[in-house]
């Protein structure tokens, strides 16, 4: 039990693709600037991750060696290729937000990490475990990273869709946060707090 916990809490902190082992950055820098952005990347990694593991895990002992990535590649562009569609037919507006981003999905390091390093070499349980712990831990950054940078330089929450909340005055937002520079600032101080929590962490034991 101890080990199934550790496998699915492993991208919460441990190993955050983002904030830890510093993978995946470019999605996470360049669709922050809003939370419905920032979500909606999260679940669409997430979903192709999970369901990459899952049928990777599933054939591991019958992929040859020799082409594994070849197939690896296939079956997580077969995936993205289904997040594509569906957003664009029921979520059209996210779908041209996450613009080029989303078709890299296919080519994105966590996914490609994952499931070379975890699921075809674990049973089709663990890679499950991992996939939503990595695809929950990577959407939680991103979220996070959009709403410091949405609320603080646009001074919105949900902005672009129907929740959309006002909060700070447009006068007294920094508008540097919904620009590049912005985005690598948040990003390296929620980098630095979790080498905090992770030295407190290493401490204390």
């Amino acid at each position: 039990m101890n080990r199934k916990l550790s496998i699915f809490t492993n991208g919460f902190v441990r190993e955050n693709p983002l904030l830890v082992l510093n993978i995946g950055l470019c999605s996470s820098l360049g669709i922050t600037t809003q939370v419905f952005n920032g979500l909606g990347m999260g679940m669409s990694m997430t979903f192709v991750l999970f369901m990459s593991e899952l049928v990777i895990s599933i054939f591991r002992k019958h992929i040859p060696q020799a082409v594994r990535l070849p197939v690896f590649i296939t079956i997580i562009a077969a995936f993205t290729t289904i997040v594509q569609m569906v957003l664009q037919a029921y979520v059209p507006s996210l779908y041209d937000s996450l613009g080029v981003f989303l078709p890299l999905i296919v080519v994105n390091c966590i996914i490609m990490g994952r499931v070379e390093a975890f699921a075809s070499k674990n049973t089709v349980g663990d890679s499950l475990l991992d996939a939503l712990g990595m695809g929950l831990g990577y959407t939680m950054v991103l979220v996070l990273i959009s709403l410091i940078r949405e609320l603080l330089g646009a001074g919105t929450i949900l902005a672009g869709t129907a929740l959309k909340v006002s909060i700070i005055p447009e006068a007294y937002c920094i508008g540097i946060l919904n620009s590049a520079p912005g985005g690598f600032i948040v990003f390296g101080v929620l980098g630095a707090v979790m080498q905090a929590i992770k030295n407190a962490q290493g401490a204390s034991k």
